[in-house]
């Protein structure tokens, strides 16, 4: 019964780092261009200056 004393809250605690996270994530845009970044992979690169593969 002591142990829940310390898990509760810590899981409480990680719980809310989380979400905060995530909710930073929202906040900063990263998941406007799914699309986009999916597709990104099938471009080749763009071809460089000195000529060497």
């Amino acid at each position: 019964m002591n142990a829940l004393v310390f898990l509760v809250p810590a899981a409480l605690a990680l719980g809310l780092l989380g979400l905060a996270f995530f909710l930073w994530t929202l906040k900063s845009r990263q998941y406007d261009d799914l699309d986009g970044a999916a597709s990104r992979i099938l471009f080749d690169d763009l071809p460089r200056k000195d000529n060497k593969p």
